[in-house]
């Protein structure tokens, strides 16, 4: 289970005195476990009838979720670096280039551009796009199949060019 995984990478990153690693593994768990308050609280406010037990049981988040909670972080760790280099800080840019690497173990493998132009070709020809009015049909399709698989900004201007 990736929580698992996470957990023993953050015991031997302390063992090994790796800090930048167990910080960034502490931030990404920290994430997690905010998530699944956020899942108790909700679990609560519409079923106030749960005991403790059943909370806590349905409150932990599943791999899909975890998954989310990762790409999420994964996503700051990106746009972070592209704010540190517009701003002139190359010493925190690789800072946070250290941590998207820990994060990207993670993630599941990422599909290439060319993985992504074949599946939107495949998607356009299925739903029957014919210009760029038709993104919000080919998008619905093409968001749910690469979420967690690549970045979405990829994925989006990939779209756009083959809707043009």
């Amino acid at each position: 289970m990736l929580s698992e995984q996470i957990k023993q990478d953050l015991i031997a990153s302390q063992k090994e005195k790796n800090e930048k690693a167990v910080s960034c593994l502490r931030m990404l768990k920290a994430a997690i476990t905010n998530k699944e308050i956020e899942k108790r609280l909700k679990l609560v406010e519409s079923n106030s009838a749960l005991t403790e037990e059943e909370l806590g049981v349905q409150s932990k988040l599943t791999e899909e979720e975890i998954l989310e909670v990762v790409s999420l972080e994964v996503k700051k760790r990106r746009d972070s670096i592209v704010s540190f280099e517009k701003g002139g800080r190359p010493d925190l840019v690789e800072g946070e280039k250290v941590e998207l690497d820990i994060l990207k173990k993670y993630m599941p493998a990422e599909m290439t551009e060319d993985e992504i132009r074949s599946l939107v070709k495949g998607i356009i020809e299925k739903v029957g796009a014919k210009d760029i009015k038709d993104i919000g049909l080919v998008m619905k399709e093409v968001v749910p199949q690469t979420k967690g698989k690549s970045d979405g900004n990829l994925v989006g201007q990939i779209v756009r060019e083959l809707l043009s």
